[in-house]
């Protein structure tokens, strides 16, 4: 398992999905900003509704009424985005979220850094997606804040500023941030850019796995079931582990396999190890130390009980 707290290849995936995901807006995605008055309401609402096209027009006219109408900017930016009520325009979306996020809106910021990160329909810059996020990151943008610390991490190709990334990822826990908790986390373990506590990698790991953060739900099993940080538990970290297991982690697959294979703090039950090992192979993790489990039986699902048997009709 690797302890490096760069996450950003996965986490920008998932934001590159958002913002090339066409349409309908999914479960978890980033919604427009509530409006911030009655007088507003009109714009949002209709975008709630589904009236997309009644959203376009009355954002527009809040646009023609104050250009510097942050909330109308960045739901324009979502509409053309999201191809709702207009045809799907990214290089339009981006201009929009520009212009919300120099009228200070966060979201906007935030998309428009991401997009401007990754080169996504704007030309590649990592300063100037700098500059957005800090936009978003000045109004406690959890997500923008821990990309920042992501990105103080990776420092230009130059040595890690710890200091910077720890401050980032502490902002960026205290408005919300799930991986940046599992970010201190691995901080503390490792004891990069501050004092190695296990204590405290433990506090910030179940912050994280708390929430249902796969990578932190293992960290912290292992942490308990060695008792290191942490009061030690096996049964409640193998719990953990297959709760991270049943959410695809290969990691937790692996170790789950291992713990079934060689009867570490459960029975050894070889059909249990093999189908955790074969998950994790699945999920693109192969541990050849484990092919042994190849001609282990097949778990077995246990029979239904069988029904009582009817009580014998009555005789008169």
């Amino acid at each position: 398992m690797t302890e490096s707290v760069k996450t950003s290849g996965a986490a920008l995936a998932l934001i590159a999905a958002l913002l090339l995901t066409p349409a309908a807006a999914k479960e978890g995605e980033p919604q427009p900003p509530a409006p911030a008055s009655p007088a507003r309401d009109l714009a949002f609402g209709a975008y709630q509704r589904g009236d997309y096209k009644a959203a376009m027009t009355e954002a527009k006219k809040r646009v023609d009424a104050n250009p510097k109408d942050a909330a109308a900017l960045t739901l324009i930016g979502r509409l053309y985005l999201e191809g709702s009520g207009v045809k799907r325009d990214m290089k339009q979306a981006m201009d929009w979220f520009r212009r919300g996020a120099d009228a200070g809106d966060a979201e906007a910021a935030y998309l428009y850094g991401v997009a401007t990160l990754e080169g996504i329909d704007v030309p590649k810059d990592r300063a100037r997606a700098h500059l957005y996020l800090e936009k978003a990151g000045v109004h406690d943008h959890a997500a923008a804040l821990h990309l920042l610390g992501e990105m103080a991490l990776e420092n230009d190709g130059k040595d890690p500023d710890f200091a910077q990334a720890t401050n980032f990822f502490k902002r960026a826990s205290a408005a919300g941030s799930a991986d940046a908790d599992y970010a201190l986390g691995v901080l503390y373990k490792t004891g990069k850019g501050v004092e190695k506590n296990d204590q405290e990698a433990a506090a910030w790991f179940k912050r994280a796995a708390d929430v249902g953060l796969s990578p932190a739900m293992v960290e912290y099993a292992i942490l308990q079931f060695n008792g290191t940080g942490v009061t030690r538990d096996k049964v409640a970290a193998v719990d953990l582990l297959r709760k991270a297991a049943l959410k695809g982690n290969a990691v937790a697959q692996n170790r789950l396999a291992h713990l079934y294979a060689e009867g570490i703090g459960v029975d050894v039950d070889l059909a249990q190890g093999k189908e955790w090992r074969d998950r994790a192979k699945a999920s693109g993790l192969n541990d050849p130390s484990l092919d042994f489990l190849s001609n282990a039986p097949a778990p077995q699902t246990p029979a239904a009980p069988k029904a009582p048997p009817a009580a014998p009709a009555a005789t008169k």
